[in-house]
C-alpha cells in the first residue's frame, strides 16, 4: 500500500465505499418485501435512508469546509458505515430496519461530500479527478455483482460492513492537507440561491429516477420473470457505462460542465420511455446502460461546475443532499402510484417530471 499514489488510494477507498452502499441499496426493496407486504411501507423504508442522508450531508459538508479538513470526516464515515450496515444483519422486523437504515444514512452522509471535495483538491489537473470519482460507479458495479453472486439477502449485510472496513484501511496512508477555512455566515443559503436552477433540475430528475428504482427490482422479479441475480445483471449495465464514460470524460469529451449536466438531465427521459415498454427482464439492460451514461454526464458536470465556483464540500454536500431529498420523495410517490395504479404508471410519472427537469436546466448559466 505504501507504493500507491494518492489518486490510487482514493480510487480504492471510493470503490469500497460505494460497493458497501450499493450492495444493500439496490436490493432494499426486495429485502423490505420480506418484512412487509405494503408497497407504501417499502417506499417509506427506502426513503428513510435518504432522509437521514439529507441532514447529514448538509451539516457535515458545511462543517468540513469550516474545519478546512476532509480526511477526519472520511474516516469517521467509514467507521460509522461499517457499524450501521453491519447492524442490518440483526434487523428482523420493519421497525428495526427503519432504525438501521436511518443510522446508515447518517454515517454515509458524513463522508460523501468530504470524499468528493478531497478527490477534486488532490488533483492539480481537475479533469483527472473524474477518473478517480469514476470508481464510485465501479464500486456500485462490484457491490451489485457481489449481491447477485452471494444470492443471500442476509449475507450481503456482512459483505457490506467488510467493504467499509477495507475502504477505511486505504485512507490510513492518505495525506491530510488543510484547506482554507470557509467561515462566512450564510454560505449554504448563498450556494443554494446562486445555483437554484441546477439544484431544482437535479431534484426533479432524481425524484423520477428514485421512484423508478424503488419499484424496478420488484418489477423485474414479479412482472418480467427475473430472478435475484437478474437484478444484478441489469444494474451492472448501468454502472459499467457510468465508469467508462467518467474516465473518457477526463480526456475525450470537451464540453462545458454545464452542458454535460444538461445532457445528463435531458437524456434520462429516454430511459424511462424504454423501461415502460419492456416485456422481458433482459430488455431493461440497454436502457440501464443509457441511465449510466446520463448519470456520468450530470454527476461530473454538476459537481465540477459547483466546485469551480463555490465552497467545495458545502456545494457537493448540497448536491448529494439534493439527491437524498429526491430519494425520500421518489419512493413515497412510487409506493403511492403503484398502490393506486400499477408499476408502469410510475414510469409515466418519471417521464413527465424529468421533462420538467430538463426545461429548468436550460436556465442554468455557464
Amino acid at each position: 500500500m505504501q507504493k500507491l499514489s494518492v489518486n490510487n488510494l482514493v480510487r480504492s477507498s471510493t470503490f469500497f465505499q460505494h460497493a458497501g452502499i450499493s450492495i444493500v441499496f439496490v436490493f432494499m426493496p426486495i429485502i423490505a418485501k420480506g418484512v412487509t407486504d405494503s408497497i407504501f411501507e417499502i417506499g417509506l423504508l427506502v426513503a428513510s435512508f435518504s432522509f437521514a442522508q439529507i441532514l447529514s450531508e448538509i451539516y457535515f459538508g458545511r462543517h468540513s469546509d469550516k474545519k478546512g479538513t476532509r480526511l477526519k470526516f472520511i474516516r469517521i464515515g467509514f467507521i460509522g458505515c461499517a457499524v450501521a450496515f453491519g447492524m442490518h444483519y440483526f434487523a428482523t422486523d420493519l421497525s428495526m430496519f427503519f432504525i438501521v437504515r436511518i443510522a446508515a444514512g447518517i454515517a454515509s452522509g458524513i463522508m460523501i461530500p468530504a470524499m468528493i471535495a478531497y478527490t477534486y483538491e488532490a488533483n492539480v489537473d481537475k479533469k483527472r479527478a473524474a477518473t478517480v470519482i469514476s470508481f464510485h460507479a465501479l464500486g456500485w458495479l462490484a457491490g451489485i455483482a457481489a449481491a447477485g453472486i452471494a444470492n443471500d439477502l442476509r449475507l450481503i449485510f456482512l459483505v457490506s460492513a467488510a467493504s467499509f472496513l477495507i475502504g477505511l484501511m486505504f485512507t490510513i496512508k492518505l495525506p491530510n492537507p488543510v484547506q482554507e477555512r470557509e467561515l462566512k455566515p450564510g454560505t449554504t443559503k448563498t450556494v443554494v440561491l446562486k445555483n437554484k436552477f441546477l439544484f431544482l433540475s437535479l431534484l426533479l430528475r432524481h425524484i423520477g429516477a428514485a421512484a423508478v428504482w424503488t419499484i424496478l427490482p420488484i418489477m423485474i422479479v414479479e412482472k418480467l420473470g427475473g430472478e435475484l441475480y437478474h437484478i444484478s445483471i441489469v444494474y451492472v449495465a448501468n454502472t459499467v457505462t457510468a465508469f467508462v464514460l467518467m474516465n473518457v470524460m477526463a480526456s475525450k469529451i470537451h464540453l462545458s460542465n454545464v452542458t454535460k449536466f444538461k445532457i445528463g438531465i435531458g437524456c434520462t427521459t429516454f430511459v424511462f420511455i424504454g423501461l415502460s415498454v419492456v416485456t422481458e427482464w433482459w430488455m431493461a439492460m440497454p436502457f440501464m446502460a443509457l441511465v449510466g451514461a446520463t448519470w456520468a454526464f450530470l454527476f461530473i458536470g454538476g459537481n465540477f461546475h459547483l466546485m469551480e465556483n463555490n465552497p467545495r464540500s458545502t456545494s457537493t454536500g448540497i448536491f448529494s443532499s439534493t439527491l437524498s431529498i429526491a430519494t425520500v420523495i421518489g419512493p413515497i410517490i412510487a409506493g403511492s402510484i403503484a398502490f393506486l395504479f400499477d408499476y408502469v404508471a410510475v414510469m409515466y410519472f418519471a417521464i413527465a417530471i424529468i421533462i420538467c427537469a430538463f426545461v429548468v436546466s436550460l436556465k442554468i448559466k455557464k
